[in-house]
């Protein structure tokens, strides 16, 4: 990835939700919702405090993570849909 984000900034990847309800329905693309679920591509290196000591980032790249409906700015890099979105709008680590 020729991408790297600047600051408190992460790259993510959307994951695909399911095709099927647990009732085996099939749900059509119009009536998908955009996932809220991702993974880290890529981390920035940390936002600064006012003194100029950088915060480390909780997210390392891997990582699964759970995000806000509107959170991020979608990208097209490589042909590839992607998001990049502050640390701060990550709602959770998916273990």
């Amino acid at each position: 990835m020729a991408l790297k984000p600047l600051h408190d900034r992460v790259l993510v990847k959307r994951i695909q939700g399911e095709d099927k309800t647990k009732g085996g329905l099939i749900i059509p693309d119009t009536a998908k919702e955009k996932p809220a679920e991702g993974e880290i591509i890529a981390v920035g290196q940390g936002a600064r405090k006012d003194s100029g000591e950088l915060i480390a980032p909780s997210v390392k790249a891997g990582d699964r993570i759970l995000f806000g409906k509107w959170s991020g700015t979608e990208v097209t890099l490589d042909g590839q849909e992607l998001l990049i979105m502050k640390e701060s709008d990550i709602l959770g680590i998916i273990t």
